[in-house]
């Protein structure tokens, strides 16, 4: 099945001056202009194109791989804007289309979003969204905690961050399991933390923080025994100090010494941390 917005493995059944033509099935017959066409090339051979629309909005190949396909996403930068909407960069000769109505908030020239690029065929045009709400799932039901998924920073909430997970839905990263500053684009590795009762996703972005503060406190009290059984690193210093340590944030930090102190394996005074003999 040929797929418009993809890459596609198509067969060369007519040659011309400007390029050759491939059988597109139903499509019909598809261009592959003459500065895509391999050395070479001749009737019957296969070639891998991405198939977009041009400035005349006609159905064309290229050989050049954009910088994202239709069903997935990634930051692009607005490069004009007009009546239509916004334009985007996307690696090909004609910009990527933001219509007015698929922004979540007005678009600036300059500025780059997260975008999910799709094929409207009601118009017949590929085109891109800032609202992801509309067209990724926020209640999947076939992810289980602890399963390990691709995650692209799409937003900054009052809570942390909005993130796709696998180009295809949405999830919630707190910002205490976030343990560094993140930016938005940003792709990394991170796992399902829990399925809320509405169904929605939280995240972590860690493996280790799925095994809890156990091995936290493992790692505070190696550091304060390497240290000489002291650290000035205390539940008062620069999260950013915690962070290049422990690479956790200051939130997780003060549970683990929490937990440490109850157990009574370390004592705390003001600027202090002292591991119990």
């Amino acid at each position: 099945m040929i797929t418009i917005g993809t890459f596609n493995n198509l067969q060369v059944v007519k040659q011309v001056d400007f390029g050759v033509y491939l059988d597109g099935d139903d499509l019909d017959t598809i261009l592959l202009p003459k500065r895509y066409v391999p050395n070479g090339c001749e009737i019957g051979d296969w070639i891998d194109v991405f198939l977009y629309f041009d400035s005349d909005d006609l159905l064309i190949a290229t050989t050049e791989k954009p910088k994202v396909e239709v069903g997935c996403c990634e930051m692009l930068k607005v490069v004009d804007i007009n009546h239509a909407g916004a334009f985007m960069d996307w690696g090909l000769p004609k910009d990527l289309l933001v219509p007015y109505n698929e922004q979540q908030k007005p678009m600036e020239v300059g500025y780059s979003y997260v975008v999910y690029v799709y094929h409207d065929e009601a118009s017949d045009r590929i085109a891109a969204s800032t609202k992801l709400s509309h067209h990724l799932d926020e209640q999947p039901v076939w992810l289980k905690p602890r399963q390990s998924v691709n995650l692209q920073i799409a937003s900054r909430t009052e809570l942390g961050y909005k993130a796709i997970i696998d180009d295809k839905y949405l999830g919630l990263l707190f910002r205490a399991d976030a343990y560094r500053p993140l930016k938005i684009g940003e792709r990394l590795p991170g796992f399902v933390k829990s399925i809320r009762s509405d169904g929605k996703i939280d995240l972590l972005i860690s493996q280790a923080t799925l095994q809890g503060d156990h091995e936290l406190s493992q790692q505070i009290v190696q550091y304060l025994t390497d240290q000489g059984g002291t650290s000035t690193l205390t539940d008062k210093s620069d999260p950013e100090e915690i962070y290049r340590v422990f690479k956790v944030s200051k939130k997780k930090y003060k549970q683990a010494l929490g937990n440490l102190y109850k157990s009574r394996k370390i004592t705390i005074t003001p600027g202090m941390v002292q591991l119990v003999e």
